[in-house]
């Protein structure tokens, strides 16, 4: 997005800060509309697991499942189709934050496991076409501001040698601090998950993304005013969204626990599976949640953040799409949307389970 290096510790970082914000007031809306809604999942882990194939930048991959939600809420996409605009919109968007030697080659992409398991083959002129649609469909503007555009510049200031664990003085400012980085990433990953989190303005998706993992890790007080003034969010603004981080992270750590029960043979079969559930189950409400001066309940397993960043591309499952034996070119032909009513996705938040820190 033609930011500079670190730009959060620069003299323009306010500057620039406020410009991201008045962008995003601009954003084009998102309905929820696709036919192929329930495949979303699938293809943001697709794209997820090819951008850490390359080692992408956040940015790049959340941009690129930003672009995808978009063009999926615009026309009616077939399954085959969707592989082709997924990495359209992977390219596009390292186009875009990335330089130049760090974008995919064609052939590169070509010789994936995901993609060979798959039986997909991706032409250069299918994807110059489908990168000329997207461009079209966006009218040639990707200067679409993503959580992970405003992270970095919360975690400037997300530990304070004044914050306090568990009550007490921090004994490590910096391993706080490391540990503040790792979780907050985890939680933006988690936000890519559930296009639930598209209700929310990025900025204070990054903002509950830093306010969550200050619960999880004890630091108190948890939204303090010094992050407050930086972001210009309450706590209580971000309390509907921290919700909805803590009960994907509730869920990763169920899974993380029925991992370690499951024999060696049927965890070979569960290989491939993304660590993350989905965030549409009811469970209770924790008073602590509505207020930021509470302590996160104490609990000490060894858990760290699952994430499906770990797995390889040749782990992702295609979703049931009739296969022909032969790999299949894709093509880029695409019929925009009419009279397809807005599914509004409505999910009963509630949190009961104390989430686990990091070894310390």
């Amino acid at each position: 997005m033609e930011l500079e290096d670190q730009w959060w510790t620069g003299q323009l970082a306010a500057d620039i800060y406020q410009a991201l914000r008045y962008r995003e007031l601009k954003l084009p809306s998102f309905k929820g509309q696709s036919p192929q809604l329930s495949l979303r999942r699938y293809f943001a882990d697709l794209i997820a697991i090819v951008s850490n194939r390359f080692r992408l930048c956040p940015a790049a991959r959340h941009l690129a499942v930003y672009l995808l939600d978009l063009f999926m809420d615009r026309y009616d996409v077939t399954v085959q189709q969707l592989h082709m605009v997924s990495l359209s919109c992977l390219l596009l968007a390292s186009k875009f934050e990335e330089r130049e030697d760090r974008v995919p080659k064609l052939e590169t992409l070509n010789s994936l496991g995901c993609m060979s398991s798959m039986n997909l083959v991706l032409t250069k002129q299918g994807l110059l076409h489908m990168e000329l649609l997207l461009l079209e469909t966006f009218q040639w503007n990707l200067y679409l501001p993503t959580a992970a555009h405003f992270i970095e510049y919360y975690l400037s200031i997300a530990v304070n040698e004044g914050d306090l664990h568990d009550g007490w003085p921090m004994t490590c400012l910096e391993k706080t601090k490391l540990y503040m980085a790792k979780y907050a990433d985890y939680f933006l990953e988690v936000s890519l998950q559930d296009h639930v989190f598209l209700c929310f303005a990025p900025s204070l998706v990054a903002a509950a993304c830093v306010a969550t993992s200050r619960l999880i890790l004890h630091l108190s007080p948890t939204w303090p005013n010094r992050l407050q003034r930086l972001s210009g969010y309450s706590w209580d603004n971000l309390v509907p969204c921290a919700e909805k981080l803590l009960i994907a992270h509730d869920s990763d750590v169920k899974e993380a626990n029925k991992q370690k029960c499951v024999q060696p043979g049927q965890q070979q079969q569960q290989q491939g599976q993304t660590a993350f559930n989905s965030s549409g189950q009811t469970a209770t409400v924790a008073p602590y949640l509505q207020r930021s001066s509470m302590q996160y309940p104490q609990q000490a397993p060894n858990h760290r953040p699952a994430s499906y960043l770990s797995h390889s591309t040749s782990s992702l499952q295609a979703p049931n799409v009739p296969q022909h034996g032969a790999a299949q070119p894709i093509t880029t032909s695409l019929e925009p949307k009419s009279n397809i009513p807005n599914r509004a996705y409505q999910v009963s938040m509630h949190y009961t389970c104390t989430a686990p820190c990091f070894d310390r």
